[in-house]
């Protein structure tokens, strides 16, 4: 089954490619790799959450947003790769958490991504990953998601 087809069947439309916040493109390519920029948890053109993982947004509030972060990542990739049919395999993911100081599960809000990943691209979204604990995120976004994709 195609990746096109299987998102639809999961009932799951690519956004459009969100609008760099910064100066910086969304996805680069380089040869069959692409490395896209950090996505946030945009929808419809506005963050979904914000805050800090552990005080006031839930581990379960932010592994939702990983998974937008992580849709709009995919979404950058296939636009690269000149659609999303063209993304063979998940390299590697990084999942950056604003957590507040005593917040220690990073990788279950990881999981919000990886999740997401798997259902789609099935074994091919396997993937090494990254969960890491930072202070703050651009926006005061709760998540931030990387991806390395091969095409």
């Amino acid at each position: 089954m195609s990746v096109s087809a299987r998102l639809a069947e999961l009932g799951i439309v690519l956004p459009p490619v969100a609008a760099p916040v910064a100066a910086y493109v969304p996805a680069v390519r380089a040869g069959d790799q692409i490395w896209t920029s950090g996505q946030l948890p945009f929808a419809d053109g506005a963050l979904t959450l914000t805050g800090k993982v552990g005080a006031g947004v839930t581990p379960e509030e932010a592994a939702e947003a990983a998974r937008i972060a992580a849709l709009n990542a995919i979404a950058a990739a296939a636009d690269k790769a000149g659609g999303v049919d063209a993304i063979r395999r998940v390299l590697k993911v990084v999942v950056f958490v604003a957590s507040a100081p005593e917040f220690t599960g990073q990788p279950a809000v990881a999981n919000g991504a990886s999740n997401l990943l798997g259902e789609i691209f099935g074994e091919a979204g396997v993937h090494a990953r990254s969960a890491v604990g930072v202070s703050v995120l651009p926006l005061d976004a709760p998540v931030e998601v990387e991806l390395i994709v091969e095409a």
